[in-house]
């Protein structure tokens, strides 16, 4: 399958890496932000079904490449008919499951055939294995450390709605929205903020925080993301006088459905 399997032309680490976050991030855009879209589209009518992540951070629900055997190692198959026979949270697990073991096949694929030795292998892993799973970003075991993480911060107990602060650098030209400091604020306190928030994760992407980037806080979960990741900007959040993540906004329109 063409689309599936994406243009690719790297033959370093580097390449077969970015290639990997690349699929990552679609397929996670699709068992978080576009959850809604993604369950529609695993009809249980339908044939065998597989989620395939493409390297440009998008994604698609296909069937199975035709030629045998296939240009890429393919996805687990008939994740559509499993939809409606499971609670819905342990289903998105369940497919989170065989993207993560999916995608590491396709990795160790490109390694095994641009011929990657021991310690690119090596390397090529531990590049991998820094970033959290999708299924630790889609049960969310990263959205905990993230909570985690703020409740250090934020040791004073009070906890600040999204809007609470902006903050904007001298040396940069982007307004960044973080993850609520202290009250009190002095130079040495805005040194351990910033090293507690560079540990910080988006609930979406699961990737670290950094101090160029808005970031936003859903006043539900209480859990920090990208502003990209769920398609707000920082003038948008003004405005936004509760704000609620893809997750917890689709889970309440089920509740009342």
């Amino acid at each position: 399958m063409e689309g599936a399997a994406g243009p690719h032309n790297g033959r370093s680490v580097e390449e077969v890496f970015k290639d990997f976050k690349g699929r990552r991030a679609g397929m996670i855009k699709a068992l978080t932000t576009d959850v809604e879209l993604f369950y529609q589209q695993c009809d249980p009518e339908k044939e065998n079904l597989c989620l395939y992540g493409l390297p440009i951070e998008t994604w698609e629900v296909n069937l199975p490449a035709e030629e045998v055997p296939p240009e890429l190692p393919e996805p687990a198959l008939g994740i559509n008919f499993a939809r409606d026979g499971m609670q819905e949270k342990d289903w998105l697990s369940l497919v989170a499951v065989h993207s993560d073991a999916w995608l590491l096949a396709v990795a160790f694929y490109f390694g095994a055939r641009f011929g990657f030795e021991k310690n690119d292998r090596r390397r090529l892993f531990n590049m991998i294995n820094e970033l959290p799973t999708i299924f630790e970003v889609v049960t969310g075991t990263v959205k905990k450390q993230t909570k985690e993480k703020s409740s250090v911060i934020n040791h004073n107990g009070n906890k600040s709605k999204p809007n609470a602060k902006l903050r904007v650098s001298e040396s940069q030209t982007k307004v960044s929205k973080l993850p609520p400091p202290p009250k009190e604020e002095d130079d040495t306190l805005d040194e351990e903020d910033e090293e507690e928030h560079g540990d910080a994760l988006c609930g979406a992407c699961g990737e670290y925080y950094a101090s160029d980037e808005f970031w936003i806080c859903c006043d539900m979960c209480e859990v920090w993301f990208h502003g990209k990741c769920v398609k707000i900007t920082p003038a948008r959040a003004e405005h936004i006088k509760q704000y609620k993540c893809p997750s917890c906004s689709s889970s309440t329109k089920r509740a009342r459905a």
